[in-house]
């Protein structure tokens, strides 16, 4: 049976700050957080096989994600030189996916295979993503999408998990999340 005690405590375990199981009934989407992905803020609109336009359509992916009841979220939270620490961001960033690479690799059991792995930003798996080159994704079983290309209001995610969205000056948060139903034990 599965325990989400036991899910909390080894995302903990694995270097999260927070961690929560939430219903997807307590989780709000909404189409147009695909319109800050499209500003394309972060530089990866178009430029990788795992974020907008190429991940899906908004409808499709949010109909992927409510399939799932439940969701493991957890955040990390990174110190910063100040609030124009750009390479901190990154590195924080690139900390948070590595932790969610971690969570899939050792936690696969316990959610089972079909569960749904969505990071913070952009993939990050491969320097260059295989779509600039014009080719197919290098990594499809480790590519990771995020929570914002999935359309969900990650503000929200936050509180419904009991976790703050901003952790103070000169710090960045990211949060990661793994969509799944609970495995059962075969009698």
């Amino acid at each position: 049976m599965f325990n989400p005690e036991a899910a909390v405590r080894r995302v903990l375990e694995l270097g999260a700050k927070n961690a929560a199981v939430v219903p997807m009934e307590n989780v709000r989407f909404e189409k147009e957080f695909r319109n800050l992905c499209a500003s394309n803020a972060c530089g990866m609109y178009g430029k990788s096989w795992m974020c907008p336009p190429d991940i899906g359509e908004p409808d499709e992916l949010i109909a992927r994600a409510k399939k799932y009841r439940y969701m493991l979220v957890y955040q990390t939270i990174g110190e910063l030189e100040d609030s124009y620490d750009f390479e901190g961001m990154m590195e924080a960033g690139q900390k948070m996916n590595d932790l969610t690479r971690q969570v899939r690799k050792e936690m696969t059991d316990l959610f089972g295979p079909d569960a749904l792995q969505l990071g913070a930003g952009g993939c990050r798996m491969c320097p260059v993503c295989a779509k600039r080159e014009n080719q197919p994704c290098r990594h499809p079983e480790q590519a990771l999408s995020s929570l914002e290309a999935y359309c969900i209001a990650v503000s929200e995610l936050a509180e419904a998990a009991g976790m703050r969205y901003i952790n103070g000056p000169d710090t960045v948060t990211y949060f990661g999340a793994v969509l799944f139903q609970p495995q059962q034990k075969e009698e």
